[in-house]
């Protein structure tokens, strides 16, 4: 997920701020200095079981494995290394293959503030023998997962997927919550809002790796990770090994609005979506054509608008959220994750229809993040990460107009991807933004029909890291490919990539 990186209002003071702490997190002292980073750097980490109890599925998984775990100690504001500490949680898949051992491959699954410490499980199959030349090395980023915690205790998940609804009135209720949910993280977490960052968890990442006893990284992320591995690189030149970013956007599409500019690529997702949903029109009813099918969808879009969906006995779904299930069920073409938006749809139309319905197992998890408490930690740390890197003060009229001029060209991802988010109410940012302009050997993976971080941005990218490489699967809409999709093309020219550590002479395709 991705996002215009701009910060055009920053005090002086505040540039001041970013240029000493870019120069703390280089680490590299000078003659005659010390290293003020020295004692993160030589920490001595105590690896050991992952397992945090019986009933920890994936600490007990990750054990059964041969994983072990430890948690470095990082400063909270690298400008300030004496100060305050959190820790980050790590696993740990050691090579096997000693004798072509090529150091730690650090893997993060986007987001922004996804966990990644289940990593070296998911990812150890697909990278075969691969796997064996390397320490698999999972992070769970600062304030995500088993890290230092950070939860703005709000009553929903959905802060960043919500639609701005049908009219005015219920645009101003999108305006307070946003308002709501920036003042609920200010009183829960003012004091550390503004250390987390993407740049300071790249800061992070080179203290694993010197706590790791590495001179380099090779780095896998997906989507948002892409981003954090561009950071990284750019933080900390010459510390990247082998780098494979797949589906990554280049920073200057980073932004709160995680859809903004996506919307033509996810409409052509939900009709792509609609025409295999009418194929199957015999087990799904939801119409025998593909216009038929997309009418069905905008009669549920409609009813939500009118009266919220009842959904069992907890879940009350309204036209801010329902979208969020639509779009989120078209970030892939495979036959099973089409199918699971195609139930889900079904559910709705019986609900737009005012029948009593009840969830699938899957259908209550998303309600239950999306609508209720349990999304508010995730939710929070997602915010708190893209508010805090490029928190985006436009005025709330122009997200209304924006609004109304989206949803003419897409009535239902227009008003989600130029909504209102908390950005508008925080706090600015300590630091400007990261500026890339390097040039960084890695291995670039995207699809032609990504409805999330599009191949258009993957081709921005490749032009501006000329040494980079850009792996093209050609006819998918799918977000995340390695390991993901189930592409052998795709699986076995990464893992060339990575056993060797040498990029393909052009750039290479595979087809969906």
């Amino acid at each position: 997920m991705s996002t215009t990186r701009y910060v055009k209002v920053l005090a002086a003071c505040a540039a001041a701020l970013a240029v000493t702490a870019s120069a703390v997190t280089t680490a590299t002292a000078t003659a005659g200095d010390r290293d003020p980073l020295a004692r993160f750097h030589g920490q001595d980490l105590d690896w050991h079981a992952c397992a945090l109890g019986e009933d920890d599925e994936l600490g007990t998984a990750l054990d059964a494995a041969g994983a072990d775990c430890a948690d470095v100690t990082v400063p909270l504001d690298y400008a300030d290394p004496d100060g305050r500490t959190l820790t980050v949680a790590l696993s740990r898949l050691k090579a096997t293959d000693t004798a072509h051992r090529v150091g730690p491959l650090l893997f993060n699954d986007g987001g922004p503030a996804g966990p990644s410490l289940h990593m070296p499980l998911t990812k150890a199959e697909v990278l075969g023998d691969v796997a064996d030349r390397f320490d698999l090395i999972g992070m769970d980023p600062r304030f995500v997962g088993r890290s230092t915690p950070l939860d703005c205790g709000w009553d929903h998940g959905s802060a960043f997927m919500r639609s701005a609804g049908s009219d005015l009135a219920a645009y101003r209720t999108e305006v307070a919550a946003a308002r709501d949910m920036a003042e609920r993280c200010e009183r829960a977490h003012g004091d550390v809002l503004p250390y987390v960052t993407t740049r300071n968890t790249a800061r992070d990442m080179d203290v694993i790796r010197a706590a790791l006893g590495a001179d380099t990284l090779s780095y896998l992320g997906y989507s948002y990770g892409g981003y954090l591995g561009q950071v990284y690189s750019q933080l900390f030149p010459g510390r990247t090994d082998r780098m494979v970013l797949d589906s990554a956007n280049p920073p200057e599409r980073y932004r709160p609005n995680l859809l903004r500019g996506a919307e033509a690529a996810n409409d052509a997702a939900l009709r792509a979506w609609a025409s295999w949903t009418a194929a199957r029109h015999g087990t799904y009813g939801l119409g025998a054509t593909r216009q038929r099918v997309l009418a069905t969808v905008e009669r549920i879009a409609d009813a939500a608008a009118e009266e919220p969906l009842r959904i069992g006995d907890t879940y009350t779904l309204d036209e801010h959220v329902l979208p969020a299930l639509l779009v989120g069920g078209l970030a892939s073409d495979l036959d099973a994750r089409r199918a699971d938006l195609a139930a889900t749809v079904r559910v709705l139309a019986r609900a737009a229809d005012r029948e009593p319905v009840e969830p699938s197992e899957a259908l209550a998890g998303q309600l239950e993040f999306l609508l209720t408490g349990a999304g508010s930690g995730p939710s929070s740390r997602m915010a708190a990460i893209l508010c805090g890197d490029v928190a985006e003060r436009q005025g709330v009229a122009s997200y209304w107009r924006a609004v109304e001029a989206s949803r003419a060209r897409s009535p239902l991802t227009g008003p989600m991807a130029e909504n209102i988010t908390p950005c508008e109410f925080w706090e600015r940012p300590a630091e400007a933004p990261t500026v890339i302009d390097n040039d960084v050997p890695a291995l670039l993976v995207s699809a032609t029909g990504d409805p999330r971080t599009l191949y258009s941005g993957a081709l921005a990218l490749r032009e501006q890291w000329p040494s980079a490489r850009l792996l093209t699967v050609t006819g998918a809409r799918q977000h995340g490919l390695y390991g993901e999709y189930g592409n052998a093309c795709v699986d076995g020219r990464v893992n060339a990539y990575l056993r060797t550590g040498r990029l393909p002479a052009h750039d290479p395709a595979c087809r969906a």
